[in-house]
């Protein structure tokens, strides 16, 4: 089994692919987001200590229709690729900061200029009023920049030859981290759906943003199926 993982590792990351690169502006007629609000979620206002970068796997996530905030146009300028669900702070144990303030409308220019990392205006509304408000002195412009930055400077495996089979949780973690130099497995966890098919990556960061242990251990054994 090390034999396997050992080569299983070398193949996907010789093949790496280039860092995300942002293409086609977006469409000129997008329609504003509306206003998020909690509804019945809670509010809270907690110290940040950590921060999870999440990423959606646009083959899982476009396969059936999406409602809500995360809906996203699945189209070529999302193929088949990563696009950024978001930047979250974290708290100490299970608790979370989240709607910490109000949040208008996010201006035009800040969803053009990071629409090709998450196209949807909407998730980006959500994004900033759930997420980002919750980051002392962030503004728009500042909370998308900053999750920008962190998204074009991953490098990702070969994606389409790590779906030829089935593969462990803890496998995709070192293939991931093997593209990544200075991002360790163990900063990696993964969202999956009741079958093992991929639908996020999650990457743990510090308050520098820089790669940490995840508090919540991965599960090795689990297997992860990947739709091309």
């Amino acid at each position: 089994m090390t034999r396997y993982l050992l080569s299983f590792i070398a193949a996907a990351s010789s093949t790496v692919a280039l860092a995300q690169m942002q293409g086609d502006p977006p469409p000129p007629n997008l329609p504003p987001p509306h206003v998020e609000l909690p509804g019945s979620q809670p509010v809270r206002v907690v110290p940040v200590t950590s921060y999870t970068l999440a990423l959606i796997w646009t083959p899982q996530h476009c396969l059936h229709p999406v409602g809500g905030a995360e809906s996203f146009a699945c189209d070529r300028n999302t193929g088949t690729r990563f696009v950024l669900h978001g930047l979250w702070p974290d708290g100490e144990g299970k608790t979370w900061p989240q709607w910490c303030g109000p949040a208008d409308i996010l201006p035009r220019k800040v969803i053009a200029e990071h629409y090709w990392a998450t196209p949807s205006p909407q998730l980006m509304q959500h994004e900033w009023a759930k997420h980002g408000t919750c980051i002392a002195g962030a503004t728009p412009g500042s909370y998308f920049d900053q999750s920008n930055r962190l998204f074009y400077g991953l490098r990702f495996p070969d994606m389409r030859r790590m779906s030829d089979a089935p593969l462990t949780e803890s496998q995709f973690a070192q293939a991931f981290a093997a593209a990544n130099p200075g991002l360790e497995p163990d900063s990696i966890r993964l969202n999956l759906d009741k079958q093992g098919w991929l639908q996020e990556v999650w990457l743990c960061l510090d308050t520098s943003f820089r790669s940490m242990h995840c508090a919540t251990p991965a599960m090795p054994a689990r297997t992860v199926h990947i739709r091309p």
